[in-house]
């Protein structure tokens, strides 16, 4: 699909104002901030729960009620990330949060290898936009890749800089996040993020010149980007958010506008979407021939409705292809008005089917690349379909002529993730990336015609990747199900039981986790450490069965899976509970949210990221509404309320009880999922914890739901693997 935006978790704070006026007892707070500045000043393992005074969390006489049945929520305050009172509970817990990690002896050794690593030459696959050949490339410790280009006609010049996105910002904190040319290059409307933000800003410029064009196109949210000529593009919208806060309030109608160059954004002509046509997500695309538009309409994550309209005749109405708000159907191109689609309906892992533009529906398609054992993905370029499955979460790549017949499997380098095959109709080449957990992404060109790859440009790292091995096991899930797992070490490693192992998965919104190489992952893997990530149900790696046995009232699976490959790694001896980190993000921090709740003994280290925590109030926070494909809602039934609220984090901690040594992390400006559903779970959790162990939450600024910086990411990596180590009772630097 293309130029399409699909808003997962990967890939959810005022909703309700409370009625009584709450106090902030800042005298205490300020106590409890000079104590801790005492007791962190001791050293080694004695940073335990035992010294740490954790803010005083003010608790609400407030009750929620489903379906008869009454819910507390005290920390229901927390939601409201406009008031001082919030702002000061998040100082308040950095003030702990940031003694305790400061004071961790080899914490400076992390930071300064992991600068080390990082401070390489990243650069991206090129690609080709009207005269000129255009691709990222980042020195090292660059906050934000640089955009460079060179003449299609003259590749040997030097690449000049075309737009640096470190100077958006002094701090670095203003990001890039997506760049639309024109047919013909001449012309690029680029989006940028403030903050990290899903809120997003549209700026036009000339390509040759540099100069801007017309206005800033403002109040842009989940939004790709398509012109149509020269004249205008069109984007994606909801209303700008009034009297509540931008971060956290609830975004429902989408809106697919059209942009007209020179004219005000007021005038802006809706298109799509709107109270008439409501849908939570829409988004539109004009096909490379500029005769159609193709517009993609979606309630949830998860599925969607497709629709065509022919831009050559006046007043031509939208076409339905494809109605099923639970299927998931695709552009993939068209020759005329022959189209390809891609498409689950009657195929869980997809195929490529084909019909006419004048009679699109389901009726009338033709199988074109029919459904495998193997989850398909198509796209194309220089007249040929380039199909990619899934193989056991692996890559493999076939190309196939535009009447279905295969030419050849792609050659790769091995086994692991391979991305950009796809390209213009008039294209006779590409270039394509490949990585794995220790190949680093290296670019190749391909030769359409031939069928050859060759190396374009290898990535220089200080690291020897043979020094390191990869595997694949497959272990059983408590239901009789074999789920697949890649496990990452040293050559050589002694598996006794105590090697420090982090164990990161999803499991959900038909995400797959696939290979991929990390810098930053080397720093705990020459340090003895062991990488193992499961693909667990819930996410695409085996198609929309693999999904739905995750999802809903199947969702206990996923923790299922979680929960059987870590007793895996420590039945086979790679590590134990007192040497394992359970870690996730955004759905992946439900996961872990969910599991040590289920399983408090199962991990030493818990690292639950940007999580969803609240399961029976996501929905009610920004896009949320979106995932409940895949949740459910606590408004659904009284038997999914009672299985939400099971497993639900912030519900399903008890009193009383030893959990493991956990930070939950999250940014101030996450407007996906909205910071307090992990403020609400981290004092839930110090509330209820008993033992030595520390429970702690880093509240990063200026960040939304993942890192905008360079800076951030080394940072951010080397206070959750300081924290690992030191609660393993483990110094990697000491001599």
């Amino acid at each position: 699909m293309k130029n399409f935006i699909w808003i997962a978790l990967v890939s959810i704070p005022l909703m309700f104002a409370c009625k009584a006026k709450q106090e902030v007892v800042k005298t205490a707070n300020d106590m409890m901030q000079e104590k801790n500045k005492d007791l962190m000043s001791k050293s080694g393992m004695e940073k335990k729960m035992a010294d740490i005074v954790y803010p005083t969390t003010k608790k609400m006489d407030h009750v929620d009620t489903y379906h008869g049945v009454d819910v507390p929520d005290p920390y229901r305050w927390l939601e409201d990330d406009r008031s001082d009172e919030t702002a000061d509970w998040v100082k308040a817990q950095n003030e702990v949060t940031f003694g305790f990690l400061d004071k961790i002896s080899f914490k400076n050794n992390i930071k300064d290898r992991l600068k080390n690593l990082l401070d390489y030459e990243r650069i991206s696959a090129p690609f080709k936009e009207g005269k000129y050949e255009y691709f990222y490339k980042n020195d090292g410790l660059q906050d934000h890749s640089v955009v460079y280009r060179t003449p299609i006609d003259k590749p040997d010049m030097e690449a000049t800089v075309f737009m640096d996105p470190n100077t958006f910002s002094k701090d670095g904190t203003t990001g890039l996040r997506g760049m639309f040319f024109t047919e013909d290059g001449s012309m690029l409307a680029y989006m940028i993020t403030e903050g990290g933000s899903d809120w997003r800003k549209i700026m036009v410029m000339n390509t040759e010149d540099g100069k801007m064009i017309g206005d800033t196109i403002k109040d842009v949210k989940f939004s790709g980007l398509s012109w149509k000529g020269n004249e205008g593009y069109y984007y994606s919208s909801y209303d700008k958010i009034k009297d509540k806060s931008a971060l956290s309030a609830k975004t429902q109608v989408h809106k697919l506008y059209y942009h007209k160059l020179g004219t005000p954004q007021t005038d802006d002509q809706l298109i799509f979407g709107g109270e008439t046509q409501p849908n939570r997500y829409v988004g539109g695309f004009v096909t490379e021939d500029q005769n159609y538009l193709v517009v993609s309409a979606a309630q949830n994550t998860s599925g969607n409705q497709l629709y065509i309209k022919d831009l050559k005749a006046a007043n031509s109405e939208f076409l339905l292809v494809e109605g099923d708000y639970f299927s998931r159907t695709g552009y993939v191109d068209n020759i005329g008005s022959k189209f390809y689609f891609s498409t689950n309906v009657d195929a869980p892992n997809y195929r490529v089917v084909t019909t006419d533009a004048k009679t699109p529906t389901k009726a009338n398609w033709t199988d074109l690349i029919p459904e495998t054992e193997n989850v398909l993905s198509a796209n194309t370029g220089g007249g040929k379909i380039f199909a990619s499955y899934l193989v056991d979460a692996k890559t493999q790549v076939k190309q196939y002529d535009m009447a279905g017949t295969l030419e050849r499997e792609i050659s790769l380098p091995g086994i692991g993730s391979a991305s950009g095959f796809g390209a213009k109709r008039e294209d006779k080449d590409f270039y394509y990336s490949f990585t794995s957990f220790t190949y680093p992404s290296t670019i190749f060109k391909y030769d359409i015609a031939s069928g050859e790859s060759k190396l374009y440009r290898k990535t220089d790292i200080d690291f020897d990747p043979d020094m390191f091995e990869t595997k694949q096991v497959f272990y059983t899930s408590k239901d009789g199900t074999k789920v697949p797992m890649f496990i990452t070490h040293k050559r050589g490693l002694e598996m006794n039981g105590k090697n420090p192992t982090y164990l990161y998965a999803y499991g959900g919104f038909n995400v797959s986790l696939t290979p991929r190489f990390s810098a930053a992952r080397l720093v705990w893997l020459e340090n003895g450490g062991i990488y193992a990530q499961p693909n667990l149900r819930g996410g695409g790696e085996y198609g929309e069965k693999w999904h739905l046995a995750g999802t809903k009232m199947n969702k206990q699976n996923v923790f299922d899976d979680f929960i059987a490959a870590a007793e895996y790694l420590k039945t086979n001896n790679y590590t134990s509970s007192d040497y394992l980190a359970i870690a996730g993000a955004s759905n992946g921090g439900l996961l872990v949210g969910a599991t040590i709740c289920q399983e408090p003994d199962i991990a030493k280290v818990a690292l639950p990221a940007v999580g969803v925590m609240d399961m029976l109030k996501y929905h009610k926070f920004t896009s949320g509404a979106g995932w409940a494909a895949d949740y459910g809602t606590a408004d659904d039934s009284p038997e999914m309320f009672e299985y939400l609220r099971n497993y639900s984090p912030v519900h399903a901690l008890t009193s009383g009880t030893h959990y493991p040594a956990t930070m939950v992390t999250t940014g101030d400006h996450d407007d996906r999922v909205v910071p307090a559903h992990s403020f609400k779970f981290a004092a839930t959790l110090q509330e209820m914890h008993k033992g030595e162990n520390p429970v702690l939450i880093r509240v990063q600024t200026k960040a939304g739901h993942g890192s905008v910086s360079t800076s951030q990411v080394i940072d951010l990596q080397s206070d959750i693997y300081a924290f690992c180590w030191e609660n393993m009772g483990v110094n990697p630097f000491k001599e």
